[in-house]
């Protein structure tokens, strides 16, 4: 096991290299820079652009040197801690960052709990319920919030949030808690506002979670270990726990990996509709002004929670599945 945390975290180093130098040619592909779109910017205005002050900002932001020497500048402050300046900011993209980070990943983490407290006991009593009336219902609302846009969801559950609580509409937060230092008071107001978002965010993912352990817990039940079980008089619950539960839970352990990131990026959206100190909505300004530090630091974000989730689903399974082993090579 230890050799296999250290192979992995090897591969996970270079892995997250190779990503860190394809997402900085990515934000380089546009023709231009951040500074061309704002001399464009300055022109469409009608103002005079001063030829001798762009050649300084070019040179004080580094965009004179060659794209390899900015790449590794790049990299090796990122290792340092340092995630490169915002052109569009005028500071660092950690001071930019700022609380943002964190109500992502407060809003992240609580929506991904959500998912899986909703769709875990969901897909058991819809599996082993088969065409009952509550596997129809629940059916029918794993459709329904697979089909309706979240930024339309977001809308009613804004709505109704007012309406019935008293919450204000839009943000984790009421206002005069922005830019306040964290108390108590500003924790309950970001937990009074956090449902609306997790529950917008969560239920596309929930649905789609929901069908696919419910047609993977139907396979196992119908397989002869269940039947061989059945016959040796074990119990329904623990014939249920000790094997096929944990037979179908492969596919839902190995969503991990892919689950976070589409979390993040699935929120961008949302945080737009609802107005939401996230990440989301800066990720999208940033690539469209061709801030290039501050949308890469995004984008590595989101390649370090991708890297992280595969690592812990791949450990998850190891240790839940007997058949899945840590080794290459076929045993005989």
């Amino acid at each position: 096991m230890y050799q296999y945390f250290l192979r992995r975290i090897c591969i996970m180093g270079l892995t997250l290299v190779v990503i860190s130098a394809l997402v900085f040619i990515i934000i380089q592909l546009p023709p231009g820079d951040y500074l061309t779109t704002y001399i464009e910017e300055l022109k469409a205005q009608g103002e005079v652009v001063d030829p001798k002050k762009i050649t300084f900002l070019r040179s004080q932001y580094g965009l004179d040197k060659p794209m390899t020497t900015q790449y590794f500048v790049w990299l090796v402050g990122m290792l340092q801690g340092d995630f490169g300046y915002s052109f569009e900011y005028d500071l660092p993209v950690t001071d930019v960052v700022g609380d943002r980070m964190w109500l992502s990943m407060i809003l992240n983490f609580a929506t991904v709990l959500f998912v899986y407290m909703m769709s875990f006991p969901i897909g058991v009593y819809s599996a082993t319920h088969q065409y009952s009336w509550g596997d129809h219902g629940l059916t029918f609302i794993g459709f329904l919030g697979l089909a309706t846009p979240n930024f339309l969801l977001a809308l009613i559950l804004l709505y109704f949030a007012n309406v019935w609580f008293g919450t204000s509409i839009g943000g984790l937060m009421e206002p005069e808690f922005i830019d306040q230092p964290w108390t108590w008071g500003k924790i309950k107001s970001v937990l009074a506002h956090l449902w609306v978002p997790v529950v917008v965010i969560g239920t596309s993912g929930t649905a789609g979670m929901i069908r696919r352990l419910r047609a993977n817990l139907l396979d196992e039940l119908q397989k002869q270990y269940v039947v061989t079980g059945r016959a040796k008089g074990l119990g329904e619950l623990r014939l249920l726990i000790k094997y096929p539960m944990r037979m179908a839970l492969n596919p839902f352990i190995a969503d991990i990996g892919s689950l976070l990131p589409q979390v993040v990026s699935g929120s961008v959206i949302v945080s737009a509709v609802m107005s939401l100190p996230t990440t989301g909505p800066m990720l999208l300004s940033a690539l469209q002004s061709q801030d290039m530090y501050l949308a890469g630091s995004f984008l590595m974000f989101l390649a370090v929670l991708t890297v992280i989730g595969m690592f812990v689903s791949d450990v998850l399974l190891a240790m839940l599945d007997p058949r899945i082993r840590l080794d290459g090579g076929v045993k005989r």
